[in-house]
């Protein structure tokens, strides 16, 4: 057997057993990291928007989130999230975290002063 008809078989032998392998399930996510580095991380990608720390810049359109009552983000967030609130990206935004991320973001962003 010459080496290009070999490589052939090797090939076709590793392709069938990759397509055997189960897909994941669609849509799946990492878990929630819900530590406190964690949230810290979250709430650092809110900043590009919203501010370090949930403190937007004076004079700013965006809402600042620092001291915001924690009932109002998570209200905000599933309005977002449910195309009830106007915005630019929020709907987007907000349809990626899970109820406890925006909880603990909530969290995070209420105890800011």
């Amino acid at each position: 057997m010459n080496r290009l008809s070999l490589a052939f078989l090797i090939t076709l032998g590793a392709s069938s057993v990759l397509a055997q392998q189960p897909s994941p399930p669609p849509h799946t996510f990492a878990p929630p990291n819900l530590t406190q580095a964690g949230v810290r991380s979250m709430a650092s990608a809110c900043a590009m928007c919203h501010g370090t720390g949930g403190r937007a810049v004076p004079g700013s359109s965006v809402v600042a989130l620092a001291g915001k009552p924690r009932g109002e983000i998570v209200q905000a967030m599933a309005q977002f999230r449910d195309a009830q609130r106007p915005a630019t990206i929020m709907h987007q935004i907000a349809k990626g975290y899970t109820d406890a991320e925006v909880a603990a973001l909530a969290d995070y962003f209420s105890a800011q002063r």
